[in-house]
């Protein structure tokens, strides 16, 4: 992931994502930089527009995300509530009788 950030980091200074400057930004960071990780890296990039592949994952997550916590929150709470009163009415009837023997 350090490569991937050291990337982003690079672009959104404004700078061009090369080998260079990707073992820069790691070697300042203190990471042993690979070689061949980087050349992976940047020939992979090679004629990537990475702000609109940011735009696209950030919109997909949201989409993605949305429906799923719509549908599910509510009733894990209720199920959570239900479920913590139980477990504080056994462990206090508990307690209770342990006070009276």
């Amino acid at each position: 992931m350090e490569y991937i950030y050291a990337a982003l980091l690079l672009h959104k200074a404004g700078k061009k994502v090369d080998e260079n400057g990707v073992k820069a930004v790691l070697t300042a960071a203190g990471v042993a930089a690979n070689e061949s990780r980087i050349k992976a890296l940047v020939a992979a990039l090679d004629g990537v527009n990475i702000d609109e592949a940011i735009s696209k994952a950030a919109v997909a997550q949201v989409a993605v995300a949305a429906p799923a916590a719509a549908g599910h929150a509510a009733p894990a709470k209720e199920e959570h509530k239900e479920e913590d009163k139980k477990q504080e009415e056994e462990s206090g009837m508990a307690g209770l009788g342990a006070l009276f023997g």
